[in-house]
């Protein structure tokens, strides 16, 4: 997948899909402009989605970015029931209608009605495609990626289109039965004893602060922090940085600042302060079930004697539990600190459509694609294999893991 904010050449809705005879019962296909993100939002507001098609993110997206971006709009009786918003990119040769935020989105789940869904089938959804080569006939394949299998107790209806298992899990800790309990577990002792160390040598250090972002002053200053960690971090691993371009940078800051009039906010940043200086963050979204962590750092230069970002962890796992929720997801991602305390796996899924001869080709080198990396992330060895060679062919040395969620 193509991550860099590349443009693709203007594309514009030239028509309304009706799957029916019936014009009430329609797939619009329409310009993502503020009246038509206006009924997207109205749509989220009575339906259940994830967190990147929160109308908070694709509204700031698409004020960020200026995406080719479109809406397709699912009603039934003139009633709208469903919607996603997706942009177009130019990826390879091949122009993709994708979803708004690229490797950014996770576990993505778009606004719906469930109450309309429970009736609807797979059908409606079987018929997005043709809608949306109808509507841009420059498009030539159809990309959501990361899709989660269900939520809200609803399965996912676009995994009504073919689609493939994505290479990357996603990995949760169970908190229903609260933290104390989950703490009861064979590990729970080892983790407390080290918290409790590394506390004693963040008081020694000047003390510490964990907080969560109130202002956009302190939005600003973790996210800038952030950028600068990461950065460091991606080149060592020899990874490219996502997060790189202004465009993205100025969405990220846009999000979070945003969510700040929220209650609860939907998208949030924990810091975590010791002697005055910031040692680990983590960006977190949330859901009716869940905090979700979307990515994180810590410094570069964390003293080998503490983990700031397992202590970070420790206290925001703590906090969700406290608040009711039964989960803390770790998002997209494999990684050894992950598995340290989750117990819960997801699958998520891939649907590539091809919507033109092009795209039929491109779309056969993307399976591919996806079914080689699949293989090596299933295999421990190769893994470490890749990474390593990845490291120093791209990267400057090993580093220390990050905190990272994909």
């Amino acid at each position: 997948m193509v991550d860099a904010m590349a443009k693709a050449d203007s594309f514009a809705p030239n028509a309304v899909a009706s799957r029916s005879g019936n014009p009430a019962d329609a797939i619009a296909i329409s310009p993502a402009n503020a009246d038509v993100l206006g009924k997207y939002r109205a749509i989220a507001i009575r339906g259940i989605h994830t967190p990147a098609q929160h109308p908070v993110w694709i509204e700031g997206w698409v004020e960020a970015t200026a995406p080719q971006a479109f809406v397709a709009t699912f009603s039934e009786n003139r009633h709208p029931v469903f919607a996603i918003a997706l942009e177009v990119v130019k990826t390879g040769p091949c122009h993709t209608a994708r979803l708004l935020g690229g490797r950014h989105a996770n576990g993505n789940f778009a606004p719906v009605d469930p109450s309309w869904l429970a009736a609807a089938g797979e059908k409606p959804f079987r018929a997005l495609p043709a809608a949306i080569a109808r509507s841009l006939p420059g498009v030539d394949i159809l990309a959501l990626e990361r899709l989660a299998p269900a939520h809200g107790g609803c399965p996912n209806p676009l995994l009504a289109l073919p689609h493939t298992r994505s290479p990357n899990i996603s990995l949760a800790v169970d908190l229903s039965g609260g933290f104390e309990q989950y703490m009861a577990r064979p590990n729970g002792k080892r983790k407390r004893k080290k918290h409790r160390s590394d506390e004693r040598k963040f008081e020694a250090a000047g003390g510490f602060r964990r907080y969560e972002a109130g202002s956009e002053s302190e939005v600003k200053a973790l996210l800038d922090a952030f950028f600068e960690m990461k950065a460091a971090r991606f080149r060592k691993a020899g990874i490219p940085n996502v997060f790189a371009e202004p465009e993205v940078q100025n969405f990220f800051r846009r999000l979070f600042t945003k969510s700040l009039s929220h209650s609860p906010k939907p998208f949030s940043l924990q810091g975590l302060e010791v002697g005055g200086s910031l040692r680990a963050m983590t960006a977190s979204s949330r859901t009716s079930d869940r905090l979700i962590c979307e990515f994180g750092a810590i410094a570069d230069d964390e003293p080998s004697n503490a983990s700031p970002g397992e202590f970070l962890f420790y206290e925001n796992i703590r906090e969700t539990a406290e608040q009711g929720l039964p989960l803390y997801d770790f998002s997209v991602g494999d990684e050894p600190y992950k598995r340290g305390w989750c117990d819960i796996e997801t699958v998520h899924y891939d649907v590539i459509v091809p919507l033109s001869m092009k795209g039929r080709l491109y779309a056969a080198w993307l399976r591919m694609l996806a079914t080689l990396k699949l293989g090596v992330k299933n295999s421990p060895m190769i893994w470490r294999f890749a990474k390593a060679i990845r490291r120093r062919t791209l990267g400057q040395s090993e580093g220390k893991p990050s905190v990272e969620s994909d």
